[in-house]
């Protein structure tokens, strides 16, 4: 076995040299050290683990956050010859004791485990029988109520610490806050670790917060201009398609990614996409976490996100080879407003949670005091109706009550009916002519739905049905039947939601238990959501050093390449010698705003400050068709 960090680095991952802090984080974890290391986005976090991990004799404990995040460091580790196994959900009981007993004698030197797996007594008492060399928290952010993914299940890790009282505990984030820090050392029983914070500060890239009413033509002209890879961020699986759509609409080879996408498809466009087949990918915020791609040149958030720390982590996939990239960020007052609305908006009190928890068990006809371990088909439409609910918000406290084990929802809420037409259009006609009844149905379904010739797209039967008139079985049923027909690709579940109660009834004292948790949860979301919308409307201060700031990060230069320090350290402008270009260029014509700004060699600022400086003196005008043109006699 390989015993020198530097030959594990060289025969394993090809490198010659450790970067940043990674020698010094290796070195402190074979002393046997607690460590919390605080690195950026491609800041190379999991050697500081796998590399002292296959160091010693042993296995290595690796508890993750995401399903998808530990299945592609366990294919990662199994590609360069490494035996590791991941213990997520859905491992029927037996197969658990034998992949456990694998653990134990089969030479596996990394297993990852979900925090959830850590609440298992069985799981528990097999940990305490292996031979653990290193137990590694990564994301470890999430164990903190401060942070911007807390899970509750994340506090189990403490107790390996009790399980395995000798074994030096590493911990890794790349995004935590000064009260982050000391929540992870708390929660984690840390014994005087060493802390080791990389700067976050990352050089090469250009920040920059731009305001538009037309956020779609700005995301064209951005990767017109750049014609390299891209990751555009956005907040829901529809707008992933909807802008992928957009994209490959003008010219910019595009795919969508989000969680409702089958595994094998997912790969085949992740492929896509890190072999430049394509240029750029749309995605919901999950994209890119253990996605080695070094260099994407650009990353957009089309709509705002809902912290900085969310903000920064995606950002930072940009320019991770250290070349020069941009991470832009397109808003105006609609977008804040919604952003606001969406995650401040519905935020459950603990009021609202004891009501909703009431009337579940009063939907099921659970008794006080009763503790039922049966799966109940929850039918969430027909619940919120019944209790005149409003269904953001309960859906809402639905995940809060899951999140504290009060019950435990299935996923199946998440896979909606979708479906995807075959066949052309022409084709639909024909097939209308012969199946008369089916007419409403299909005409209401193309009415409703954009891009479902291109995409499985999730449809609402219930929709449909109040739009035609008829009943939702109806819809179901000629549904199946476009199916067998060849029409429609289609897949659907037939119940939207399955919950299970975990506690016993016990009304209010039930939610009292984690009351004042969600009540200081909800306090910490609009102290971020503030801070994000307050680094958009920041333009004074550079982006870098604000963004530092909110970490704890004293930074005194400012970056000179965010839109902030590019406008401050522009020369005085040249207003007249703009609007003769301006004359000249228009002379006997007239152009769009869009289309000067292509024509003069100035920046957008400075030619719109011109435009609206002529058009108050009278110089030009602006014609029927929204078009500058010079006024006659000037």
């Amino acid at each position: 076995m390989h015993k020198n960090p530097e030959e594990i680095l060289r025969e394993f991952w090809g490198f010659t040299a450790f970067k940043g802090s990674q020698k010094r984080i290796i070195e402190a974890v074979l002393s046997r050290r607690d460590v919390l290391a605080l690195m950026p986005t491609g800041g190379g976090k999991s050697l500081c683990f796998q590399i002292p991990a296959l160091a010693r004799d042993g296995l290595c404990i690796v508890v993750s956050p995401l399903i998808a995040l530990i299945q592609d460091q366990v294919n990662n580790l199994k590609l360069r010859g490494i035996k590791a196994m991941a213990l997520t959900g859905g491992i029927p009981f037996d197969e658990l004791i034998t992949a456990l007993d694998n653990c134990r004698y089969g030479g596996y030197k990394f297993v990852y485990i979900s925090p959830e797996r850590l609440q298992q007594e069985l799981v528990q008492d097999k940990i305490q029988q292996m031979n653990v060399n290193l137990i590694a928290i990564d994301e470890a952010h999430c164990i903190s109520q401060w942070g911007h993914d807390f899970r509750p299940a994340y506090l189990e890790c403490g107790h390996l610490r009790e399980l395995l009282p000798e074994t030096p505990i590493i911990a890794l984030t790349a995004t935590a806050t000064n009260r982050v820090e000391q929540d992870i050392v708390e929660n984690l029983g840390l014994t005087e670790p060493m802390t080791v914070k990389d700067s976050f500060f990352r050089p090469n890239i250009a920040f920059e917060v731009l305001r538009c009413e037309d956020k779609h033509y700005r995301l064209e002209q951005c990767f017109a201009e750049s014609g390299q890879s891209g990751i555009v961020y956005v907040r829901t699986r529809k707008m992933t398609q909807d802008v992928a759509r957009f994209l490959n609409a003008n010219g910019c080879t595009s795919d969508f990614f989000h969680g409702g996408i089958p595994k094998k498809e997912k790969q085949e466009k992740l492929n896509l996409w890190l072999n430049n087949r394509i240029q750029v990918m749309v995605a919901t915020n999950a994209f890119g976490m253990g996605v080695d791609k070094p260099d994407v040149r650009t990353v957009v958030h089309f709509q705002v996100p809902d912290c900085l720390e969310n903000y920064y982590q995606e950002a930072g996939r940009a320019g991770r080879d250290g070349a020069p990239a941009k991470a832009l960020l397109l808003t105006n007052d609609f977008d804040v407003a919604q952003m606001r609305q969406q995650f401040l908006g519905a935020l459950p009190d603990a009021a609202f949670l004891k009501k909703v928890y009431n009337k579940l068990n009063n939907y099921f006809q659970i008794s006080f005091g009763e503790s039922t371990n049966e799966i109940f088909q929850f039918p969430f439409r027909d619940f919120i109706s019944a209790y005149g609910l409003n269904s953001f918000l309960t859906y809402n406290a639905l995940r809060i009550l899951d999140r504290y084990s009060v019950i435990a929802l299935s996923e199946s809420f998440f896979k909606k009916t979708e479906i995807r037409f075959i066949v052309s259009q022409p084709q639909i006609f024909d097939y209308l002519e012969k199946n008369r009844e089916s007419v409403p149905i299909i005409q209401s379904i193309l009415r409703t739905y954009g891009g479902i010739f291109d995409f499985e797209t999730k449809i609402d039967p219930d929709l449909i049905a109040r739009k035609t008139n008829t009943s939702e079985n109806k819809v179901f049923a000629l549904l199946e039947k476009f199916n067998k027909d060849e029409i429609i690709d289609y897949r659907s579940q037939k119940t939207d939601l399955e919950i299970t109660f975990l506690v016993p009834r016990d009304d209010d004292r039930t939610i009292n238990v984690f009351a004042q948790q969600v009540e200081d949860r909800n306090r910490i979301k609009v102290e971020k959501v503030d801070r994000m919308i307050g680094y958009l409307n920041n333009d004074t201060i550079c982006r870098s050093v604000q963004i530092l700031d909110y970490f704890g990060e004293e930074k005194i230069e400012n970056c000179g390449l965010c839109d902030v320090c590019r406008r401050k350290n522009a020369k005085t402008v040249d207003f007249k010698g703009i609007a003769k270009q301006l004359r000249e260029t228009l002379g006997d014509k007239s152009y769009s705003s869009r289309v000067l700004i292509r024509l003069l060699d100035h920046d957008e600022a400075s030619v719109l400050k011109t435009l609206q400086l002529m058009l108050e003196n009278g110089d030009i005008k602006v014609n029927t068709r929204n078009e500058y043109e010079m006024v006659v006699g000037r």
